[in-house]
């Protein structure tokens, strides 16, 4: 049975569209297979992406030296996908790393940022203090900063980019959502949700936390999936400007463990300050959780928990209005993503990227690309192999 494509990629989100550009600039007979954001997400019932969203933060620096080193090879290439596509999607801002002086957490980022030739600056309690004056941090902590390769990107521009990119290279992009894949003749076919059936020599599934749903793998992948709230604190034009030195905000202290953005202007015309860090974990266990979970707008509880939150860090902070949006996360046995092939050697999954792998999205795509061409990874320079694990 002939196939319609050498290579289906299902998902076009950050990995996935990542993953149909990488390998459409290396082989022809490509396609990638997901929906646009829809307009109307309360009554939408289709699936939903993470990448709905213009802040994300992005660094280098990293307390595992694995997720920096994704991070360091997909920041080193914006500026080309950027030139490429003709869209921006990233903004300087530089990052701070805050947590109590001399813990494990900013031993190990200090170390991972030497390892890979990153220049920081390690500030104490007064530095911190000096350099982000518009932060009231919690006591007795110090700051790992990185400025060059670190502040915020827009996930769905980044998406947007990364998808022009792969119809230039010759990807078919197909705006849809698969509902069930099977073998049959020797290939891999896929259906999407308007009963069309493409089949490909092999397919890389690149769903995120849909990756769990129903009639897509041969046996289910092994992985949690976690509703997550965030907070967004619109703020004035003249409160922006007094902000505008803010940096990207990781703070890991007792009672405090949340990430902020600086003021970013979204698609409504509005400038928000985002601020992310759930006190809990919200399980989703299936597909259809999931599909609720993002038309709400997320929890209350979790809402309050980071307002309380942002009023201490940012105390200067006189919102003009506060909402919150719903998100999700996919965590693994590893911690890392998981990139390899089911028991089928046509299926293979490029998931579980815990919620912080926005940053590092291109190189995560670049070697879902590299197994579906080599069969492999190999050896890429880390220390993790990317395992995939199933139920």
């Amino acid at each position: 049975m002939a196939a319609d494509f050498k290579y289906i990629v299902v998902g076009r989100g950050m990995m996935g569209a990542a993953a149909a550009k990488h390998l459409a600039k290396r082989t022809d007979g490509v396609a990638v297979i997901g929906p646009d954001e829809p307009e109307n997400r309360k009554a939408h019932r289709g699936v939903f992406a993470s990448h709905y969203d213009e802040g994300r933060i992005t660094r280098t620096v990293d307390p595992d030296r694995d997720w920096a080193l994704l991070a360091n090879r997909s920041i080193s290439r914006y500026a080309d996908i950027e030139a490429d596509s003709g869209v921006t999607f990233y903004t300087e801002a530089g990052c701070a790393f805050v947590a109590p002086a001399q813990s494990e957490y900013i031993v190990n980022t200090t170390r991972a940022a030497a390892s890979l030739g990153v220049e920081t600056t390690l500030l104490d309690e007064a530095g911190l203090k000096a350099a982000f004056p518009f932060f009231d941090l919690p006591d007795g902590c110090e700051g790992v900063f990185q400025v060059k390769g670190a502040g915020h990107i827009s996930a769905r521009k980044l998406v947007k980019a990364q998808s022009i990119i792969a119809q230039k290279a010759g990807a078919t992009v197909v705006r849809d959502y698969v509902t069930a894949i099977c073998e049959a003749g020797g290939v891999a076919t896929v259906e999407t949700s308007r009963g069309t059936v493409y089949s490909a020599e092999k397919v890389l599934i690149a769903a995120g936390g849909f990756s769990i749903g129903e009639n897509l793998l041969p046996q289910s992948v092994d992985m949690s999936v976690h509703g997550r709230t965030v907070t967004l604190f619109e703020v004035s034009e003249a409160q922006a400007a007094e902000f505008a030195a803010m940096p990207s905000l990781i703070v890991e202290a007792p009672q405090t463990d949340i990430y902020l953005l600086p003021p970013i202007r979204y698609p409504d015309g509005k400038i928000y300050l985002k601020i992310g860090g759930d006190p809990d974990d919200h399980l989703l266990e299936t597909e259809r959780d999931l599909r609720a979970w993002f038309r709400t707008d997320g929890r209350p509880a979790a809402r309050d928990h980071l307002t309380a939150i942002v009023r201490r860090l940012v105390p200067d902070l006189r919102p003009l209005s506060v909402s919150t949006a719903a998100c999700a996360v996919s965590h693994t046995k590893s911690r890392y993503p998981m990139i390899g092939y089911t028991s089928s050697p046509r299926l293979a999954v490029l998931t579980g990227c815990a919620g912080t792998s926005a940053k590092s999205s291109d190189e995560i795509g670049r070697l879902g690309a590299e197994l579906l061409l080599k069969g492999k990874i190999g050896d890429q320079g880390y220390a993790t192999d990317f395992q995939p694990f199933f139920r």
